[in-house]
């Protein structure tokens, strides 16, 4: 049941034209620059934009084609916006009730209490939502979409709003959606720390046209893409929680590529996680670590290089089944002969978890 998007709208100068299509479940990420036209293909694939040419399908439910199109109380979609739309009138429950009366119940729709527990709702619920922080009433909102039963979710910039406090709050309530959720949702923001966090799939965008999509890792290690380059080009790695270090308070994760130690998690062995390692983070040898305070060292190969400023190349990385990237001066890629097939040694200086 995967979600297929190809429409166009066109608003003066600026021309929206986008063919796509995303996985039935999970998080995946519309991102690119601002004006590029993320909020407008939202607003598209809802039927809230009066001028749209193309398609819309979700599994084998069109809900627009040249044939036909569903007015948007017609389509199952729940939607987030940058500021929360609640009813000041209500309570925090009755706003809840509110999206739950939207739709017709399915066997696979979460119920009142789900979301409420899932949002962390219960100690809000009589509250009005005119004493409510920011963070509080993207919460409410976000479970008023839910409780309407959508076919799919669509988020634009849930916490651009936030102060950096709320937006730390809300984050680990997201990374539980993601774990939960059955339905695909869309999710723009220009936050590339919160999209790895969040998303498993990408789609890239820039000036209206979809530049490319894909498995979220995949796209942040290409080096042909803008997401390798600058100080925050990272990549996301899958592993799983072997033990725990009381002694150095450490947790020991395997990836397909070795082993890494980090600071001590609360994951019990066995469960998988996803990290983000820094391109800047990462230094090439061509032995295995030895006599250093760094803790992380595995082989890998290099793939591809390409210049990233006047001094220095991010180069792109196999380890195992993962891909890294790693940042290196031009005299380093000199000294050591690094080129691509060459056998090395990543030197992992820090290690982030993700969710």
């Amino acid at each position: 049941m995967s979600v297929c998007v190809d429409v166009q709208v066109r608003r003066g100068d600026f021309e929206l034209q986008t063919a796509f299509e995303v996985p039935a479940s999970g998080f995946t990420a519309l991102f690119g620059p601002s004006g590029c036209g993320k909020t407008t293909l939202l607003r598209a694939i809802a039927g809230l934009e009066p001028d749209v040419r193309g398609q819309v399908r979700i599994g084998d439910q069109v809900w627009q084609d040249d044939s036909h199109r569903l007015p948007p109380h017609r389509r199952p979609i729940g939607y987030v916006f940058q500021q929360p739309v609640l009813f000041s009138h209500l309570d925090v429950a009755d706003n809840l009730h509110f999206g739950a009366r939207r739709r017709a119940r399915s066997a696979s729709a979460l119920d009142f209490e789900q979301v409420v527990e899932l949002l962390g709702l219960a100690d809000l619920l009589k509250r009005s939502v005119k004493g409510l922080s920011g963070g509080e009433s993207q919460r409410v909102a976000i479970g008023q979409a839910l409780l309407s039963n959508p076919r799919l979710l669509l988020m634009d910039e849930p916490l651009s709003a936030l102060d950096q406090v709320s937006r730390s709050r809300l984050l680990p309530y997201l990374d539980e959606m993601q774990r939960q959720l059955a339905i695909p949702v869309l999710y723009v923001s220009h936050a590339l720390d919160e999209v790895a966090r969040l998303t498993s799939h990408m789609v890239l965008m820039n000036a209206g046209r979809v530049i490319t999509s894909g498995d979220i890792n995949a796209l942040l290690t290409r080096l042909d893409l803008p997401m390798a380059h600058g100080r925050n080009a990272e990549a996301v790695v899958h592993a799983i929680v072997r033990g725990h270090n009381e002694r150095d308070q450490l947790s020991e994760l395997s990836f397909s590529g070795g082993n890494l130690w980090v600071p001590q998690v609360t994951e019990t062995a066995g469960t998988a996680v996803r990290l983000r390692i820094r391109a800047h983070d990462v230094s090439l040898a061509l032995q295995p670590l030895t006599g250093s305070s760094i803790l992380n060292s595995f082989p890998v190969t290099i793939v591809e290089m390409r210049d990233d400023g006047p001094a220095q190349i991010t180069v792109r990385l196999q380890a195992g089944d993962e891909t890294l990237l790693a940042r290196v001066t031009r005299r380093s890629q000199r000294l050591l002969e690094i080129e691509p097939g060459k056998a090395m040694y990543a030197l992992v200086k820090g290690v982030a978890l993700l969710a």
